[in-house]
C-alpha cells in the first residue's frame, strides 16, 4: 500500500440508515414485545402533580412527521434525578425521569409524568421546572436537544437556560397548560417559521 493510499481522509460523519426507530424502538403497541421505556413514567410510588405533555411533531413544510422517536429525562418533583451522581435521589423511589414514544400517524406525541422541580445547574443556579426532549427522525444525521419549560411558572423568569434564547423564540419551548386539565402541549417544528429552538450539546 502506496503512503497515498494509507493516508487518512478525515473523519467519516454519521449517516442515517433508518428509520428504523418503530420496528426496533418505539414498537407503539403494534408488535408483541415489552418496550423496555414507555411514554409512561409514573409509578405507584412517585409523588408530585401528574401531568401528560402532548404535542406534534412537523417538517420544514409543516407537514406532520409520523416516524420520529422522541425521549425525554428529567427531575422529579422535589428536583432530584435518578442518578447516581445525584446523591440528593431517594434510593427506594423507582421513579426513573426516563421515557420514550413514536409518533403517530399525524405526527402526534404524549408522555404521562410528573411536573418536575426546580434543579440547579452545574454553577448551583435554580433551573425552572423543565424537560430535556432528545428528538430522533428520518434525514437527520443527528438527534436534535430541546427543553421543555411550563407557562405560568415564576422561575421561567431567572432561568439561566432560557436566558440564553432570544425573547421572541422563547415561546417555542414552552408547553401551554389546557384549559381545565392537567394538560401541557408543545407543538415541535423542525424548521420554518415557528423552528422549535434546539441547543447544540
Amino acid at each position: 500500500m502506496s503512503k497515498a493510499q494509507s493516508k487518512p481522509e478525515g473523519v467519516t460523519p454519521s449517516q442515517t440508515v433508518g428509520p428504523y426507530f418503530a420496528y426496533g424502538l418505539t414498537s407503539n403497541g403494534k408488535y408483541d414485545w415489552n418496550d423496555a421505556f414507555s411514554n409512561n413514567l409514573v409509578t405507584s410510588d412517585t409523588s408530585g402533580e401528574r401531568i401528560r405533555v402532548e404535542g406534534r411533531v412537523f417538517d420544514g413544510d409543516g407537514q406532520p412527521m409520523p416516524d420520529c422517536m422522541l425521549e425525554i429525562w428529567q427531575a422529579d418533583a422535589q428536583g432530584r434525578f435518578s442518578d447516581p451522581q445525584d446523591k440528593r435521589a431517594l434510593p427506594n423511589s423507582s421513579f426513573k425521569g426516563f421515557g420514550r414514544c413514536g409518533t403517530d400517524a399525524g405526527g402526534g406525541y404524549a408522555f404521562d409524568t410528573i411536573k418536575p422541580g426546580i434543579v440547579p445547574d452545574p454553577d448551583g443556579k435554580p433551573q425552572a421546572p423543565h424537560i430535556v426532549l432528545a428528538l430522533f427522525a428520518r434525514g437527520m444525521l443527528l438527534h436534535l436537544y430541546t427543553r421543555i419549560y411550563f407557562d405560568g411558572e415564576a422561575a421561567n423568569a431567572d432561568d439561566p437556560v432560557l436566558a440564553l434564547v432570544p425573547a421572541d423564540r422563547r415561546a417555542t419551548l414552552i408547553a401551554t397548560r389546557q384549559p381545565g386539565k392537567a394538560v401541557y402541549r408543545l407543538d415541535i417544528h423542525l424548521q420554518g417559521d415557528n423552528e422549535t429552538v434546539f441547543f447544540d450539546v
